[in-house]
């Protein structure tokens, strides 16, 4: 299902399907190549990896062979999931906060990466080596392993307590990374580029080929990564700063070099799964469980200010949407329920997965925040895609910069400053004495709002829902503050015009003033 929405002052504007693609191949360079190549006039920084990607992108893209000897190539996959990395082996073990471990090549795990470490005394290669590794289950390790590299690798750091170093962030596959600030568990994934994503021509699968790793003093809380990215259509520079935290922040610059024209470039792009939850029209499973999702709803503020929330949806077809902004101050995917008994999952801890926020540096000028919904009958599968995309797609030759900051984060009382959407339900209408009548169709909404200065209002003020409604009718609209949750409830009845989507708003006012985000949802009848 693929629909427009006119939003004050934001427009949805659709797109067409896709099929998924496979993860594009990495091109052939090996870790002392790229450091050989990399000028050393000077300490190597982000500078170094711009280099190296424009020369990267001034040559045809030539793909890596992710041939592995055959002890490896042939795990299982209960063999592959029994490897563990040594402790002992990280790198910068008992000598800083940060510790880096590395992911075995194996199984489905094929694609390698070149790991360096940047020292004040200069670049170098972190080789393979099997005994960073124990392996749990009967694995018969080939001789020669020289230049095999590693899968990817992950960062651990003291968040819980200083005795033990917990995960802090992962780049595994592609461009995919994973990032967690304290008292999280992984959910949501983020990666450096998205290319073609939703259109029929299937989507390109960029990824990271090289990594350097700056080696951090005993007591330092920043940890700087560069990488280079590449792909059938672009190079890239990409520069991490990862500052942990309850709120872990990674500050992403990147440098794009584009080989051939890209038809969509989604910029930050961001992956979470949504199964079912309670909000309208959520589909249900055979699962104890009231809610599965690691994140259930898309936010956004908009260059004017305005923020907005779209409860995700898991939908019976493709959907694609993109919210046209011009500036944008921040977008992400947001877990806003947090409490157990709304899960009712003590292993997968969904109440514990991560928020992520993309907050622009500089302006990024026109352009769309793309919303992708796929439906999905399990868990396992990521279904929820979001983007920027610029108004203009780059073009050869031409490079271009973008920055932003990535959150990982629990509660962010100060997003939205004011009140926020709580809970999207709906049924069927049912008439009352008196009331008429509805078509036949329609479908009673209700939306609860709570925080910022409605917690504080009595219920006799006379609070008014804004309502904008797409291609349907609304009928019997009330807004009231629920006396035994405190909530604002609206509620209203809508009828769908023709059997297509319906697009639906709502912000709640006093007096001309705006108190609320912007609720934003899309029925299918």
């Amino acid at each position: 299902m693929i629909a427009a929405l006119a939003l004050a002052p934001l427009l949805l504007s659709p797109n067409a399907a896709t099929r998924p693609g496979d993860t594009a191949n990495q091109p052939a360079t090996e870790a002392r190549d790229a450091a050989r190549r990399a000028p050393h006039t000077a300490p190597f920084g982000f500078a170094n990896v711009q280099h190296l990607a424009r020369e990267r992108a001034a040559h045809e893209y030539r793909p890596m062979s992710e041939t592995l000897p055959a002890a490896f190539a042939n795990l299982t996959e209960d063999q592959y999931r029994s490897i563990r990395f040594r402790t002992a082996s990280s790198l910068w073990h008992g000598q800083a906060l940060f510790e880096v471990e590395f992911f075995q090549r194996g199984f489905r795990t094929r694609q390698r990466v070149n790991i360096l470490e940047v020292t004040a005394a200069g670049v170098h290669a972190i080789d393979y080596n099997p005994a960073f590794f124990a392996f749990g289950r009967p694995v018969r390790i080939p001789k020669a392993t020289a230049g095999m590299g590693f899968a990817g690798f992950r960062v651990h750091y003291p968040l819980q307590t200083p005795d033990y170093k917990d995960e802090l962030i992962a780049f595994l596959g592609a461009s995919y990374f994973r990032v967690l600030g304290r008292n999280q568990h992984y959910g949501a994934s983020a990666r450096a580029l998205a290319i073609d994503t939703a259109l029929q021509s299937g989507e390109e699968f960029p990824a990271f080929t090289d990594f350097w790793l700056v080696r951090p003093q005993p007591n330092d809380r920043t940890l700087t990564i560069y990488a280079l990215l590449d792909s059938k259509s672009v190079a890239g520079a990409f520069e991490f700063q990862v500052r942990p935290g309850g709120m872990t922040q990674v500050e992403v610059h990147s440098e794009l070099y584009l080989r051939r024209p890209i038809a969509k470039l989604g910029v930050a792009p961001l992956t979470s799964m949504f199964l079912y939850g309670i909000d309208a029209g959520a589909h249900h499973f055979d699962d104890y469980g009231p809610e599965v999702h690691d994140s259930d709803g898309f936010m956004t503020e908009t260059g004017l200010g305005q923020w907005i929330w779209r409860p995700l949806a898991n939908p019976r077809e493709l959907r694609v949407n993109r919210f046209m902004d011009d500036g944008p101050r921040g977008f992400g995917l947001i877990q806003r329920q947090r409490d157990f008994s709304q899960y009712q999952d003590p292993q997968a801890q969904f109440e514990a997965r991560p928020s992520y926020w993309v907050q622009p540096l500089g302006n990024w000028g026109k352009g769309g925040i793309e919303l992708v919904e796929i439906p999905s009958d399990e868990e396992i599968h990521d279904n929820i895609v979001a983007y920027w995309v610029p108004e203009h797609p780059p073009t050869a030759g031409k490079p271009l910069s973008l920055a932003y900051v990535l959150y990982a984060y629990t509660y962010a009382p100060d997003w939205p400053p004011g009140g926020r959407v709580i809970a999207t339900r709906s049924d069927a209408p049912v008439l009352g004495p008196n009331e008429g009548h509805f078509a036949p169709g329609s479908r009673r909404i209700l939306v609860d709002f709570a925080g910022g200065d409605l917690d504080g209002l009595n219920a006799t003020q006379p609070v008014r829902a804004e309502m904008n409604v797409g291609n349907g009718q609304l009928q019997a609209l009330t807004v009231a503050r629920i006396a035994e949750s405190g909530v604002w409830r609206v509620a209203f009845v809508v009828t769908p015009r023709a059997k297509r989507a319906v697009d639906l708003q709502c912000y709640l006012t006093l007096h001309g003033e705006v108190l609320t985000e912007t609720w934003v949802y899309q029925w299918t009848p």
